[in-house]
């Protein structure tokens, strides 16, 4: 607790010396953290169900091309974390504002972690029908007296 008032106090007096301000520092920090929480591609549907799809067959392609937008999210905020501990490398008060970084990123993070839950439980949910249908098909296509 005494070490943070500490630092609080050193950086806004350097601040102050230096004629930064902490506004300028406030500012600073909130256009760092908007490509984090704002990507600007759009966010996924993954919420509905892939397996009503028309075709059982493009479940496999649909499910991929929304992993590929999942994985260029996810570049899209670990690039805007570095860039923000980048910045805090020049901040007196380093480990605040790496610690808000990452913050900032497991917060970013967390929707398209459920995203891709939902993803995998759709693609298991796929291959357990595939299955069932070729199971099926192996079922009619054995006699009834085969062993």
């Amino acid at each position: 607790m005494r070490r943070v008032f500490l630092n609080g106090c050193c950086g806004l007096a350097l601040s102050l010396l230096t004629g930064l301000g902490v506004q300028a520092q406030t500012d600073q920090t909130e256009t760092l953290t908007a490509p984090i929480a704002h990507s600007e591609r759009p966010m996924l549907n993954a919420q509905k169900p892939l397996a009503s799809a028309p075709n059982p067959d493009e479940v496999p392609e649909a499910i991929a091309r929304q992993r590929q937008v999942l994985a260029a999210q996810r570049s899209d905020i670990v690039q805007a974390e570095q860039k923000q501990q980048a910045a805090c490398w020049q901040k007196f008060a380093v480990n605040g504002c790496l610690r808000e970084a990452r913050l900032a990123r497991r917060q970013a993070l967390a929707p398209l972690r459920q995203q891709e839950l939902t993803l995998n439980a759709q693609e298991r949910s796929w291959r357990n029908e595939q299955r069932e249908r070729r199971l099926q098909v192996k079922q009619a296509e054995t006699p009834q007296g085969a062993p």
